[in-house]
């Protein structure tokens, strides 16, 4: 299902950044904007409208201005009428240009916004791309923790007690990072990029059971926390049980998919005496050696493998000798 956003939440989002202004009034706020894409109007102000993409906002730079206050009123007129009776979420303006007339009376009649910019065109959209993007991204809120571990992103799930807050407590006191504790608000970004971070209301407080909440940074320091982190491994941790499979080499490395994405996820197994903090730790490490290109589970395998080649030759040549 496609994400939709209201034009009133799209203004305040990117009223600072971008340091717009709306002109005539409030109007429009609550149209609803359908893509993440912005347009400049393009051949639409001259007339030829077949391929005009009008579910997206427009900008107006100094070219469509210079272009609209060369024609004469009555095409000027005529020329935006027909541009604003396309429903368009709504019009942005660069570089504090002023508006012809009658643009702004036509667009507050077909009801469109008409935001105004202090920016030059290019760093108006240098700025809004990531902006606009991060708002229409897909997101999901994840039960689970999050730390940056040797600069990995590793998110901790399972069970509700089973030790996930625990476990990341331990990663800090240990000087790793907390980037969100029980809620993980995830954000896909591109394709293969899965941002994490922490609810806005809880961000950066821990639930530890018999104690209550802490203030992490208060407790360890500022460089004990980040905003977020790019989620890179799962670690999902639960109970031992007798009849548990556990993977033993790593050659069988086992995916899960959030938002889309594929992550590693590795199953830990959870029992008396187990040190659940250096297990997590070896597992970025280990991370970090496969994104550089070594797999040590793939090498104990060829090495193996080379060993039993080496032996299955010794044995036919020892054959083949006995046979002379």
């Amino acid at each position: 299902m496609s994400t939709t956003v209201s034009v009133g939440r799209l203004f305040d989002r990117l009223q600072e950044p971008l340091q717009l202004e709306q002109l005539g009034g409030t109007v429009g706020r609550q149209r609803e904007v359908v893509s993440a894409d912005l347009s400049s109007p393009g051949l639409a102000l001259a007339g030829y409208v077949a391929r005009f993409m009008h579910e997206r906002p427009q900008v107006f730079g100094e070219t469509e201005m210079t272009y609209l206050a060369s024609l004469s009123a009555e095409d000027r007129t005529r020329q935006l009428t027909l541009f604003f009776s396309f429903p368009i979420p709504c019009v942005f303006v660069t570089k504090g240009l002023d508006l012809v007339a009658p643009m702004l009376e036509v667009a507050v009649a077909a009801g469109v916004p008409v935001f105004r910019s202090s920016l030059k065109t290019q760093e108006f959209y240098r700025r809004a791309k990531p902006l606009v993007e991060d708002i229409f991204a897909p997101t999901a809120t994840l039960h689970g923790s999050l730390a940056d571990v040797y600069g990995v992103g590793v998110l901790f799930t399972g069970a509700s007690g089973i030790g996930k807050s625990e476990c990341v407590l331990d990663l800090v006191e240990r000087g790793h990072r907390l980037v969100a504790d029980d809620v993980v608000v995830a954000r896909r970004r591109g394709n293969e990029v899965l941002i994490g971070s922490g609810h806005h209301l809880q961000r950066h407080f821990m639930e530890i059971r018999g104690v209550g909440l802490i203030d992490v940074p208060a407790v360890f320091g500022i460089r004990s926390v980040r905003q977020q982190k790019r989620i890179e491994v799962v670690v999902r941790l639960m109970e031992w049980t007798e009849d548990a499979v556990v993977e033993r080499t790593g050659l069988e490395g086992e995916l899960t998919t959030i938002l889309g994405v594929e992550l590693p996820i590795i199953t830990v197994y959870l029992n008396p005496g187990k040190n659940i903090t250096v297990i997590a730790e070896v597992i970025a490490m280990n991370h970090l050696l496969r994104y550089a290109g070594v797999n040590p589970a793939e090498s104990f395998n060829q090495r193996l493998m080379g060993h039993m080649q080496q032996k299955a030759s010794d044995v036919r040549r020892y054959l083949i000798q006995d046979d002379e």
